[in-house]
């Protein structure tokens, strides 16, 4: 059996991967970007409840499609625009309070039948990366336009889930959506299959803010309204009407770096 597969085999009770060393998260998830496909769905679920990932994050990384009733639901994008916008105001006591009052929220069944998330992008992903990295934004339910300043232009974020390809600015590019997608840098560089070093930091959204929007994958359209206004109440944002500054951003406070 070869290592890799070795890691993707069931651990004993004692040996939470959750815990293990960043190197061997890396080599996990590395292999799973490679040949994940190789993995059956109900490992994989498992895998991801031992790594404190989205079961959808990991079966997009493996290659397998994420069923139904782990993709958001409809809701109006206007409405996901304001959510996302609103809740980047919060410093990290605040984002775990709200993560907080997200979970307590019932669960609602949609109203409708299913309508599968849209893609981000008008043309299908060409490369391997780009298509893992459309499916975490899917995952979520936004679109590119829905997520947060991240200090990329549009442009440049059309394009990663176009065809992102290795390039000088990837690192710079993996620092930026990481935090707003819930991915710890050591993980998603894994992922990408790009060296790592602990120097690197978040732009301007550590991964606090993405378990936020993780955990609200569930919600319906009011219920992102109650939780913008509880995000709101949380962090005194100063309305500024019509006009939106960009996000507010608090990376530099993230407990994660000393």
């Amino acid at each position: 059996m070869s290592p890799n597969r070795e890691l993707l085999r069931p651990r004993l009770s004692w040996q939470p991967t959750r815990y293990l060393h960043h190197m061997e998260r890396a080599t996990i998830l590395s292999s799973l970007a490679a040949s994940g496909t190789d993995t059956a769905p109900q490992r994989l679920t498992e895998l991801a409840a031992e790594l404190d990932i989205p079961a959808a994050d990991l079966l997009v990384v493996a290659g397998h499609p994420v069923p139904a009733e782990l993709l958001p639901p409809e809701r109006d994008a206007r409405v996901m625009r304001q959510f996302a916008y609103r809740v980047s105001y919060c410093d990290h006591s605040q984002l775990a309070a709200l993560e907080a009052f997200v979970r307590s929220l019932p669960r609602v069944a949609a109203p409708g039948p299913f309508v599968q998330p849209a893609w981000p992008y008008p043309r299908p992903a060409e490369t391997r990366f780009a298509a893992v990295l459309g499916g975490l934004i899917r995952n979520r339910g936004f679109g590119i336009r829905d997520l947060p300043f991240m200090g990329l232009s549009l442009s440049t974020l059309y394009g990663m889930v176009w065809r992102w390809e290795p390039s000088p600015h990837r690192r710079q590019q993996l620092s930026a959506v990481a935090g707003p997608l819930g991915w710890t840098l050591p993980d998603l560089f894994a992922v990408a299959d790009e060296p790592y070093s602990e120097e690197l930091r978040p732009m301007l959204h550590c991964h606090h803010l993405g378990r936020v929007f993780a955990a609200a994958v569930p919600l319906t359209t009011a219920q992102l309204i109650e939780t913008a206004e509880e995000a709101d109440r949380l962090s005194v944002r100063e309305d500024h009407g019509v006009w939106q500054p960009v996000s507010q951003g608090f990376a530099e406070e993230c407990p994660d770096f000393p």
